[in-house]
C-alpha cells in the first residue's frame, strides 16, 4: 500500500473511521464518529459542494441511472425475502435505525433520511474510496470501503438476522461505490442512498 500517495492527516483519519467501523462488536455505538471524521476532514481537504454544479450533467446520463436505483431494487428484494421467510429483520431494522429517525413526522423524517444519506456519501465515498483509490485499484477500493460501511451499521441480534442485514446493506454499498466512481460526484452517490433508504424506511413503518 503506497501511503505516500495519502497526506497526513488524510490516513490518521482513515485509520480512524477503520478502528471505529468495529467499535459496535465490542458494544461501543460509537459508527457514526467514523462518518463525523470522514465529514470534517472531506471538508477540510475540498470544496464543501463538490459536484452541486454537476448533478444535472451526472443525471442526464442514462446509464448512470441504472445504478443509481440499483440499491432501491436491491431494497425491494431484501424487504419482500424478509416479509416471506424473516419477518424479525422488520423489527431488528426499525430498531437499529429509531434512534436517529422520527418516524412520526414526515417532512422532518425525509429531511433526516437526506441528511444521513448525504452524511454517509461524503465519508464513505467522498471521502474514504476517493483516497483508497489512490493506492488500490477500483474494485478492491469499493469492497473495502463497503465491508467498513457495513460493519458500521452492526446491531446485536441473531446470527442470521444481523448477517442478513449486513449483507444487503454490503451489496448496496457496493453499487453507491460504483456510482460515485463513474461520476465522482458524491451528490449523485446520495440521492441514490437517499431513494433507497427513503423506500426501505417508509415499508418499514407500514409492516
Amino acid at each position: 500500500m503506497e501511503v505516500n500517495n495519502i497526506n497526513q492527516l488524510t490516513l490518521i483519519a482513515m485509520i480512524v473511521m477503520v478502528l471505529i467501523s468495529f467499535a459496535n462488536f465490542f458494544g461501543l455505538n460509537i459508527a457514526g464518529l467514523a462518518v463525523i471524521i470522514g465529514i470534517i476532514v472531506y471538508f477540510i481537504r475540498r470544496e464543501s459542494l463538490d459536484g452541486f454544479k454537476l448533478i444535472g450533467k451526472n443525471l442526464k446520463n442514462k446509464r448512470i441511472w441504472l445504478w443509481i436505483f440499483m440499491p432501491f431494487v436491491m431494497n425491494i428484494l431484501c424487504l419482500a425475502l424478509a416479509i416471506l421467510f424473516l419477518p424479525e429483520f422488520i423489527d431488528h431494522t426499525y430498531d437499529r435505525t429509531q434512534f436517529a429517525l422520527t418516524p412520526d413526522k414526515i417532512l422532518l423524517l425525509i429531511f433526516q433520511l437526506g441528511l444521513f444519506a448525504y452524511g454517509e456519501e461524503v465519508a464513505w465515498r467522498g471521502f474514504f474510496q476517493r483516497n483508497l483509490l489512490k493506492v488500490l485499484p477500483v474494485g478492491p477500493s469499493i469492497i473495502v470501503t463497503s465491508i467498513l460501511f457495513s460493519i458500521g451499521h452492526f446491531a446485536v441480534g441473531s446470527f442470521e438476522i444481523v448477517s442478513y442485514d449486513l449483507f444487503f446493506i454490503f451489496i448496496n454499498s457496493i453499487f453507491y461505490g460504483i456510482v460515485f466512481y463513474k461520476t465522482n460526484n458524491v451528490w449523485i452517490s446520495a440521492i441514490s442512498h437517499f431513494i433507497a433508504n427513503l423506500f426501505a424506511y417508509m415499508m418499514i413503518l407500514l409492516f
